[in-house]
């Protein structure tokens, strides 16, 4: 929680015009806006629900926020990750959050951290903060987050998006389950899919980001019930909220009466993804090599298993489509005697249809590695990226 404050802590005459409707505020008012002041909230990421999420307790006038990210500011961030502008493409998103948080209050304290989260650095970056978000979009740094906060007892306020779906719920395993107690096994890394393959509707990590800011601040107020134990559903397309019931799982392996996990693991391979960026499997094809094979006049059938809008945007010259989830219908409009190459937004679900097409007996086929948007960015810079 908040550290409490010393005697010597006071609001100036411009803070007090600045957060004056706070302040009339019977269940924040003074005493509440310094608790503010003297907290600290750390967030996981610079990105949609970062975004919303530092942008909101930054105005509240919470005295030390902290960002770990190293990613860079792509131009389709712009469609939702609404801390960023046109100006820091191509650049930090910690630099342009900074930038971004400095304008809005000059009052708070900005640490950044432009490094990847992982077992050897989580306990120093989190020792000095009160609170963490968790506004990250994979399993791996989740799973690492739940189990820092419940060794050093913070809580985790987690949040997560997908289409126009999102979720939130506080875990903190002196009060109520972690993560963990949720999901105590990650899903089939095939079966997650990113934004960039499923997309993501605008407005909604600002939403889901507001509710994680919402549930900080009334942590610090000592306002409020808390999502702790509850895990909050949020459905865009009917505007609908749905809550369920969370228990703490007694045989859980991190928090649990007792845990088997005592330290910290590797997790990326817990999720099934510790094979090294560099290591390729014989049924990949780069974009460069299959550029090659195509300019050399080689008969190759192109099959493209994304979705007919993805297909709009930009697609493979003569390209086949077949929808991922039509193949198993369709396979049989293909030949196994055809050497084939399939590709998709980023290789995910082609590297499925390739394994699914062996099964049933096609023995040349390749997965084009990094799907379309490889080709995209190392060989025709012409076609449209999203």
């Amino acid at each position: 929680m908040a550290k409490e404050l010393s005697h010597s802590t006071r609001l100036s005459n411009e803070e007090i015009t600045r957060y004056s409707r706070h302040l009339i505020l019977p269940e924040v008012g003074m005493a509440g806006q310094l608790r503010l002041k003297s907290a600290s909230v750390l967030l996981i990421g610079a990105g949609g629900l970062g975004a919303p999420a530092a942008m909101y307790l930054t105005a509240a006038g919470v005295g030390k926020i902290g960002m770990v990210d190293f990613d860079m500011v792509d131009v389709s961030n712009l469609q939702r990750q609404i801390i960023h502008s046109q100006e820091f493409i191509g650049k930090s998103k910690l630099e342009s959050a900074r930038k971004r948080l400095g304008d809005i209050n000059s009052h708070i304290r900005i640490e950044t951290y432009e490094t990847q989260l992982t077992a050897e650095n989580v306990r120093e970056i989190f020792s000095d903060y009160d609170i963490i978000i968790d506004s990250t979009d994979n399993f791996p740094t989740r799973y690492l987050i739940n189990y820092a906060c419940v060794c050093l007892g913070k809580p985790m306020i987690y949040g997560s998006i997908y289409r126009f779906e999102g979720q939130v719920s506080v875990f903190d395993s002196r009060e109520g389950p972690c993560y963990r107690c949720l999901y105590p096994e990650p899903p089939p890394p095939e079966m997650v899919p990113s934004c960039a393959e499923g997309g993501v509707l605008g407005v909604l990590p600002g939403l889901i980001g507001t509710i994680q800011a919402t549930e900080a601040i009334k942590r610090i107020l000592r306002i409020g019930e808390a999502l702790t134990g509850r895990l909050l559903l949020f459905n865009a397309l009917t505007l609908q909220f749905r809550e369920l019931k969370l228990r703490k799982n007694p045989a859980c392996p991190v928090c649990g009466k007792n845990p088997t996990i005592t330290e910290f693991i590797d997790y990326q391979d817990f999720c099934g993804l510790s094979i090294a960026p560099s290591e390729t499997s014989s049924d990949d094809i780069t974009a460069s090599e299959l550029k090659k094979h195509l300019e050399a006049g080689e008969k190759l059938l192109l099959l493209d298993v994304r979705e007919p809008l993805e297909y709009e945007l930009c697609h493979l010259k003569n390209a086949t489509l077949i929808p991922l989830g039509q193949l198993p219908e369709k396979v049989n409009q293909l030949s196994t005697a055809d050497t084939i190459v399939v590709y998709c937004h980023v290789g995910v679900r082609s590297k499925r249809a390739v394994e699914f097409m062996k099964q049933m007996g096609f023995t040349r086929v390749k997965n084009l590695l990094g799907g379309i948007d490889a080709w995209a960015r190392e060989v025709d810079p012409d076609m449209p990226v999203y």
